[in-house]
């Protein structure tokens, strides 16, 4: 597995990272979001040794990442860096055949992406003709052509349309499921709640939140239900740690501790039919805006 013990990184008298510390487990999906300056690229350069930590150190399977380990690495940084004269096919060619594969082989790992990816109708295009969302899915093929051991990626599905985030998204799942190690980044909350195993939260440098997504549900989650009933439920305002979120005739949305969510229903159905209630799970938008309310947003250091 992939472990970042107490990492720190300044940047003149600017604290950026302070002691970040969290783990991506083989074949797990580990989703790492945060506003923007938050940590997240920065975290990512020193995983791949772009950048050194001042303090702390980065380890695989309980060893100190080092310029071996790094080579088996797949990283897509959110700057696109392909070269833009060269023929998809052939540039992707070129990078696994740079990571010590034959030409055939080479060959037939670009092959095989750009048909995963849906790019084969592009595939003798030059990359500066391909349109944003194509570049991007090419940026995604660069980063796994190699057949990496750990992939790292900074958001990888910023500017696809819905199909091209499924086949992503699929093909991101097909890594982990052979028990790569995933750590991606992204500001679209929804995928990441969709794809990942595990969450890392982290703002103004410091992790806020890590775990699994239904433990962080379970952690930061607030107490919410959902009832339906036949009567209006005006009376629920009245009811003692009660907080109405919604209400609108026979339906309520509320926030209140398990036993007094009992009471109500209680009281509900004395009162008449009830219909549905429910327990509500919270969204991962909803954990996070919790977890950093209390964060301004920075730009982070680019370097």
């Amino acid at each position: 597995m992939l472990e970042l013990h107490g990492i720190s990184r300044s940047f003149g008298d600017r604290l950026v990272l302070d002691d970040v510390s969290f783990t991506v487990g083989r074949g797990r999906l580990t989703g790492f979001v945060g506003g923007n300056g938050a940590g997240k690229t920065t975290t990512m350069r020193i995983i791949l040794g772009v950048l050194a930590a001042h303090a702390g150190t980065v380890t695989i399977d309980g060893v100190p990442v080092g310029g071996a380990q790094r080579t088996r690495f797949g990283y897509m940084p959110e700057e696109r860096g392909l070269y833009p004269k060269m023929q998809l096919v052939e540039h992707l060619t070129y990078l696994a055949r740079l990571h010590g594969f034959d030409r055939d082989g080479a060959t037939g790992r670009a092959e095989v992406l750009v048909e995963r990816l849906g790019l084969t109708p592009r595939a003798k295009d030059p990359v500066e003709s391909l349109s944003l969302g194509n570049q991007q899915r090419a940026q995604i093929a660069a980063a796994l052509v190699h057949d990496p051991d750990v992939l790292v990626l900074d958001e990888p599905f910023s500017g696809l349309d819905p199909m091209a985030v499924e086949v992503v998204q699929g093909v991101l799942a097909e890594r982990a499921a052979q028990g790569v190690p995933v750590l991606f980044s992204s500001h679209q909350l929804d995928v990441v709640e969709r794809l990942c195993d595990d969450l890392v939260i982290i703002a103004g440098g410091k992790v806020r939140a890590a775990g699994t997504r239904e433990g962080l549900r379970r952690e930061h989650g607030r107490a919410r239900h959902e009832i339906v009933a036949e009567g209006d439920m005006g009376w629920l305002r009245d009811v003692p740690d009660v907080r109405v979120d919604e209400l609108a005739g026979g339906s309520a949305v509320f926030e209140a501790p398990a036993d007094v969510a009992q009471q109500v229903l209680g009281a509900a159905l004395a009162r008449g039919p009830v219909r549905a209630f429910t327990p509500l799970r919270p969204s991962l938008a909803e954990i996070f805006r919790d977890v950093v309310a209390d964060e301004p947003e920075l730009e982070e250091v680019a370097l």
